[in-house]
């Protein structure tokens, strides 16, 4: 397994979700170390089309994501509504093993409950969540 990073910016899931806050949106997706034990991602099912009335909870699935090793499902670790979905993403998905805190967001939501990022893990955390934690 390839070292990997964990911007100090971003808040984390167990289920290796990051979320980045912008104001009251909080852009969503797959870590740095999901994406290494994942392989080359070759498909992204997301709510592609279903943004602005799409409410989700914390924990919720919002989609899956396929690799040439495994199918994993993706979820939520907030609370709110999907104003944006990475709609480039469709046509390279690849994008997320190249830039996982970038380009290769997946989702963006409108938080209901800016408190629930509370309950997820900062970089260091996290680092030591995978590191306890070997899948």
């Amino acid at each position: 397994m390839a070292k990997t990073q964990q911007p100090e910016n971003l808040r984390f899931a167990k289920t290796h979700e990051w979320v980045r806050v912008e104001g009251d949106e909080a852009y969503i997706g797959v870590s740095d170390h999901a994406q290494d034990e994942l392989g080359d991602v070759v498909f992204l099912e997301l709510p592609w089309g279903e943004t602005g009335n799409n409410q989700v909870n914390a924990g919720d699935h919002f989609g899956d994501i396929e690799s040439v090793k495994a199918t994993s499902e993706l979820f939520t670790p907030v609370s709110g509504t999907i104003t944006r979905v990475n709609q480039a993403l469709k046509d390279a998905p690849e994008t997320v093993n190249s830039d996982p805190y970038g380009e290769g967001w997946m989702i963006v939501v409108k938080m209901s409950d800016p408190s629930e990022l509370d309950s997820l893990m900062d970089a260091d955390a996290y680092a030591a969540y995978v590191a306890s934690h070997p899948e």
